[in-house]
């Protein structure tokens, strides 16, 4: 027999009409699976032969198997016992409240697939009796009564892959308002308010990434308050998209000009961002203009 993979190399997904299983399949793509959905239960073992000898150019597979294959339940069970004895087989059941997989069916106005002509519940109910003891071998069950597609992915990954969630990027754009707002910016603070380095002689010909210039802003009344704000405001906002499936964020800082207080705020702010673990970087639009 050819050496078994390592674990999560070849995954079952089942579980409950409705729980996520197509949202679960896009993710294991995105994460590099080939995914086959709805394979009968009696061709697994071969498939499973297939791939142990390479006779597929697959290097990790998931399967997504349910209700809808006619023989699951008879099959599945002795099927699943079977390819266990020849690799590392991870099955994952997917599972949520009788009232959100009822509410679902209802906002997509399909009937479930065993009770067409009764009421949801009732067919979900019957589902869940069915498969209770396929759910009681799966080697994890994930609940996603409460999760949108983008946490669902999450979840995937960091309990079934075992990956850490990812980092949101964050960009930080210096702009000058005369030279009109960056087009792409998420959010856009104005910097106008704090003292302005232009009507000092010794720092006008200088940049926000100045020393002086630097110390002359932040030094400025209101600039700590305006920072500890604006940071909070962050703070509290980015883990949030990030848990919604956001990936970067564009913040523009603006100033006159360009060149001094929006400068000095936006390098702060991308040394803060860093500081709590997100990848961010500034970028200085009109600093030589």
């Amino acid at each position: 027999m050819a050496k078994t993979p390592r674990d999560n190399r070849f995954l079952v997904v089942t579980g409950l009409s409705g729980s996520g299983k197509t949202v679960v399949s896009r993710a294991l793509e995105d994460f590099g699976y080939y995914c086959i959905d709805n394979l009968p239960a009696k061709l697994i073992p071969d498939f499973v032969d297939m791939w142990l000898t390479k006779k597929v150019e697959i290097d990790r597979a998931a399967l997504v198997i349910d209700i809808r294959e006619p023989r699951f339940l008879a099959d599945f069970p002795a099927v699943l016992a079977e390819i266990r004895k020849k690799a590392p087989v991870r099955l994952i059941f997917l599972d949520a409240s009788d009232e959100a997989l009822a509410k679902r069916f209802n906002e997509t106005r399909r009937p479930h697939p065993l009770a067409p002509r009764k009421p949801i519940l009732a067919g979900v109910r019957l589902e869940r009796r069915r498969l209770l003891g396929i759910r009681r071998m799966a080697d994890d069950v994930i609940d996603t009564s409460g999760l949108n597609i983008y946490q669902l992915k999450d979840t995937v990954a960091e309990r079934v892959l075992r990956r850490r969630r990812r980092r949101i990027q964050v960009v930080v754009t210096s702009f000058g308002y005369k030279h009109g707002l960056p087009l792409e910016a998420d959010f856009v603070f104005d910097t106008r308010l704090l003292a302005n380095p232009f009507y000092v002689d010794r720092l006008r010909t200088r940049t926000g990434r100045t020393p002086s210039v630097r110390k002359h802003v932040l030094g400025s009344p209101g600039a700590r308050e305006f920072l500890d704000r604006l940071f909070g405001f962050l703070d509290f906002v980015l883990p949030r998209l990030a848990r919604e499936g956001k990936t970067s964020v564009a913040a523009a800082v603006g100033c006159t000009g360009g060149k001094h207080r929006s400068v000095v705020v936006a390098e702060e702010l991308a040394r803060h961002l860093r500081e709590r673990g997100h990848d961010a970087r500034a970028y200085h639009r009109d600093l030589y203009k």
